[in-house]
């Protein structure tokens, strides 16, 4: 672990900088310039967009997967006479997560792409900001091995994960003999009130309408089959070691309480704020002290109220089906969250492509989970090799119910 004293500034590794986690990111960073260094973004292709961040914030490195586009940002950055070195492919990634200068990776790549870059930051013992669900998902066990042996700390960003690890006590040691259930609120996304058998009929611009945060297309669909909550449940099993059936999912569809902590007395601890990444982005970038985020308050003369929904009342049981996978998938075989994330990967591409109905991912997923059982998972080449695998049945299964 590199360890700095506090008048040297955190040097940061921004990847995935060019999406709304990655922006968000730079725009808490760039209140606190006396605090921390912009060291390494990256992006996939949205070259125009990470050379204006170079511009902004004359990064030492800048990684574009696309080849053919880290010429053209090599070009553009050498006619502006930036300092910025820019390296091309996805190994780069994680060159710039591990490198000795970094202390703090930020890791927003979405999808299984950002597994190896999140492995090599904990290997090296960086400060980890988890925005990347997969690394978790995916990677679980095996991923977790690597932060303890790396001598990483491990602070997630998630807004529901890190409201949870705002309101468990200081010392882990604590959390097993303490917690009774951990409560993830979840907003419902557009189609809380939707009747189920209209679901078929549901466009991609219908189901990234989100009514309370903007995000990407793949997130915001995910909100509104509620996997991502699925996808939420599996990484608060990995992050705060508690059992599947500690968890609990509670709709709350205005987003303010982010999550929740019931603990062995039934009191319950929870942690409020306006739906604004830039919260959870602080608290990670400064834990364990606290800075101002750009945020607004939370304006308690405002809210008409706050509501909240069991998942088996209001018919939410067969509106969002998906959910109950996260529990089948983390009471079998170890490897299987990653098929179920791989399997969702490539159903909702093929949605916003198209190809399949939106009451098809679902379809997709199972018929997936019912192809793929996972044998020994024991290294990254067996976790990669499993998502290939997962996707390849995932993709037979999108041909098949291919509208």
């Amino acid at each position: 672990m590199n360890h700095h004293p506090d008048s040297v500034r955190q040097r940061v590794a921004v990847l995935g900088s060019t999406g709304s986690i990655g922006v968000n990111t730079l725009e808490v960073i760039a209140q606190h310039p006396q605090q921390f260094e912009v060291f390494a973004l990256s992006a996939s292709t949205q070259t125009d967009k990470l050379l204006a961040q170079c511009v902004q914030f004359r990064p030492r490195f800048a990684v574009m997967v696309d080849h053919a586009q880290a010429h053209v940002l090599s070009q553009k950055c050498a006619s502006l006479s930036l300092p910025t070195k820019v390296l091309s492919g996805a190994e780069s990634i994680t060159v710039v997560a591990e490198h000795a200068s970094v202390d703090t990776v930020m890791a927003a790549i979405v999808g299984a792409a950002g597994l190896a870059s999140c492995l090599a930051a904990a290997q090296a013992g960086k400060r980890l900001l988890l925005a990347n669900k997969e690394a978790l998902v995916v990677g679980g066990e095996y991923f977790l091995s690597a932060v303890k042996q790396g001598g990483a700390k491990l602070l997630p960003i998630d807004s529901e994960h890190s409201a949870v690890f705002q309101s468990l006590p200081d010392d882990e040691r604590l959390w097993p003999e303490q917690i009774d259930k951990i409560i993830l609120t979840a907003s419902g996304g557009p189609f809380r009130r939707r009747d189920p058998a209209t679901f078929s009929q549901i466009t991609p611009d219908q189901a990234c309408a989100h009514p309370n945060w903007v995000m990407g297309r793949k997130i915001s669909v995910d909100s509104a089959t509620m996997m991502n909550k699925a996808l939420e449940v599996i990484e608060a099993r990995y992050l705060f070691g508690v059992a599947p059936e500690k968890i609990e999912v509670v709709i709350h569809p205005q987003s303010v309480i982010h999550s929740m902590v019931q603990y062995k007395d039934n009191s319950v601890v929870a942690q409020l704020g306006t739906p604004d990444m830039k919260v959870p982005i602080a608290y990670g970038l400064s834990w364990p002290g606290r800075m101002q985020s750009g945020a607004s308050a939370l304006d308690f003369s405002a809210m008409a109220d706050m509501s909240f929904e069991s998942l088996i009342s209001h018919g939410h049981a067969q509106r969002f089906p998906g959910l109950s996978l996260a529990w089948d998938v983390l009471n079998a075989a170890p490897g299987t969250p990653a098929v179920l994330n791989a399997a969702n990967e490539v159903a909702v591409e093929a949605f916003l492509g198209h190809r399949i109905r939106f009451d098809q991912i679902h379809a997709v997923n199972l018929a997936t989970l019912s192809a793929v059982l996972p044998t020994s998972v024991g290294s990254l080449e067996d976790l990669l090799a499993l998502d290939a695998q997962a996707r390849a049945a995932a993709s037979q299964a999108v041909c098949q119910f291919s509208v």
